[in-house]
């Protein structure tokens, strides 16, 4: 159990809130999205297509990591706890669906060899529903966050990236 919703960062030693460590994996995952769109463009010149390879499939296996860590674990236990959010948690929850709808375009984009232009395309798409996903995540859940009891790690509840 996370008492109060916090944890000890391995970094710094100091107790974390949950909402920080949400909005801190919602950061990764935005810079993570522009590292993609600068792969695209060809600013990392070494192995311009490995990168491509590595910066959007990393990005979409983080993104779509994060969701199921979500839906499997942290939305279950938010619900148990404040059952007058199933509608935010269904909401939430479609986004993801349409998210990983998202994805499974982009990657069949790259695998077919689309241009910069299509792959840019496809990543401002994601990066439009995650933006308004986040936000509206952020506005709903972070307040309770912090007051809940939650079982299990942060990585299980958030995705590696917690």
């Amino acid at each position: 159990m996370i008492e109060g919703a916090t944890t000890i960062d391995s970094d710094t030693g100091r107790l974390v809130a949950f909402s920080t460590q949400l909005r801190n994996v919602h950061q990764s995952l935005r810079k993570a999205l522009d590292l993609a769109r600068r792969s695209i463009d060809g600013e990392f010149e070494e192995t311009a297509g490995q990168d491509l390879l590595l910066f959007c499939r990393g990005f979409c296996s983080a993104l779509s990591g994060h969701h199921r860590s979500e839906d499997g674990g942290l939305f279950p236990q938010v619900i148990a706890e404040h059952p007058e959010l199933k509608p935010v948690i269904a909401n939430l929850m479609s986004d993801h669906n349409m998210l990983e709808h998202l994805i499974g375009r982009l990657a069949d984009a790259m695998d077919s060899g689309a241009d910069p232009d299509e792959l840019h395309r496809h990543l401002d798409g994601i990066g439009a529903v995650m933006e308004t996903h986040f936000r509206y995540e952020e506005s709903q859940l972070l307040a309770i966050l912090d007051k809940l009891e939650l079982e299990g790690e942060p990585k299980r509840l958030l995705g590696d990236l917690a």
